[in-house]
């Protein structure tokens, strides 16, 4: 199948042709610029960009990908999670390419389509090759653990219960002054750096209520980190470049940490042999090192998203509608958009089930 993508779960505006649900035909961002001297998404300001950009974006994609609208399959959008107003725009722009058209239309899950990412990599083995795997979404706005064993399952294992890990070293950025978006600086002063050992907490956590019944030594909680970010700075007050640089190093390192042994502690306890790994934050250097370093340690074959699919893409979108993923019409008519829409194995069949990826 080639299939329309069209992702606008936040503040990129995103459209690709994706054949057969790897082979990536055309992929066009625009990430907007226009959040940076707020420190964050400003949501009203997204969604208008969407409205303005995405026909132009999507014309684009289609004419890049050098097969035409008359080659097209089906049309995906992600239905959510993300935010209302930017979810809107996207998922109502697909249902109108789709019912122009008369192509089928597919709702899907932009955390899952974070886990299929990494098969947008060419080099990356078939996805029916990889069972059971354990996927790991990092990004600005999810961090979240679920193992997959087998085509039509996805089965949430750990989250965070606050803060997701994108935003909790943008936070960071911002308390030290290094400005929005901050995961990118943190890495880069931290590269090459040596992390001293019992600066910043882990992120435990000790509330199992807190985990909505997933497993707390799967979980993370990064709230607190920030907090202990700001006390160690009105204690120790950083007096040089190079003391940001390394509290950046002491404070990456939490949270990389945190994620690692999560990742480990699931492999062991599903014999999982495959790690996939997508989200923004997964672009991150350290994070990749020491999940190449653990994998290399367990025996598992560690699966990254190629660095231009990392961040929110159409072409992962496409790429799980390829392989037959998401709510298909004529049910997906019948949806409105979910900000909460959670990943996750559902509990009853029903194609509008709010509980997680459906069987198309």
């Amino acid at each position: 199948m080639t299939i329309l993508g069209i992702e606008t779960s936040c503040d990129e505006t995103s459209a690709a042709v994706v054949r057969d649900g790897r082979e990536v035909l055309s992929c066009v961002v625009h990430t907007q610029a226009q959040h940076v001297p707020f420190g964050g998404v400003v949501p009203e300001l997204a969604s208008r960009c969407h409205v303005r950009l995405l026909p132009g974006i999507v014309e684009q994609a289609v004419e890049q990908s050098g097969v035409g609208w008359d080659a097209l399959d089906a049309v995906a959008a992600t239905r959510g999670p993300g935010l209302a107003s930017s979810l809107l725009v996207g998922w109502s722009f697909a249902k109108g390419a789709a019912l122009r058209t008369g192509l089928p239309l597919f709702a899907v899950n932009h955390i899952e389509a974070h886990l299929h990412s990494v098969f947008l990599d060419p080099a990356a083995p078939p996805p029916q090759e990889c069972f059971p795997r354990v996927g790991l979404a990092v990004s600005g706005g999810h961090t979240s653990i679920f193992l997959l064993p087998a085509p039509d399952r996805v089965i949430p294992l750990g989250r965070t219960v606050d803060d997701a890990a994108g935003e909790a070293l943008d936070k960071a950025a911002k308390l030290l002054g290094l400005g929005y978006p901050g995961g990118p600086v943190i890495d880069r002063l931290a590269r090459g750096r040596t992390p001293r050992a019992g600066i910043f907490p882990e992120g435990t956590v000790r509330d199992a209520g807190a985990c909505a019944g997933l497993d707390p030594a799967l979980c993370t909680s990064f709230s607190g980190l920030k907090t202990s970010l700001l006390h160690f700075v009105q204690t120790h007050p950083p007096r040089s470049e190079n003391d940001v640089a390394q509290l950046c190093c002491d404070y990456q390192e939490a949270v990389v940490g945190a994620l690692v042994r999560r990742c480990e502690r699931a492999l062991s306890s599903t014999g999982a042999r495959f790690l996939a790994v997508g989200g923004g934050v997964s672009l991150n250097s350290r994070l990749r090192a020491a999940l190449s370093e653990s994998c290399a340690r367990l025996g598992v074959r560690l699966l990254l998203a190629l660095p231009r699919h990392c961040g929110d893409n159409a072409a992962m979108v496409a790429g799980l509608a390829g392989i037959g993923r998401g709510v298909r019409s004529p049910a997906a008519f019948d949806l409105d958009p979910s900000p909460s829409w959670t990943c996750g194995e559902p509990t009853a069949p029903a194609a509008n089930s709010e509980t997680g990826a459906i069987r198309a």
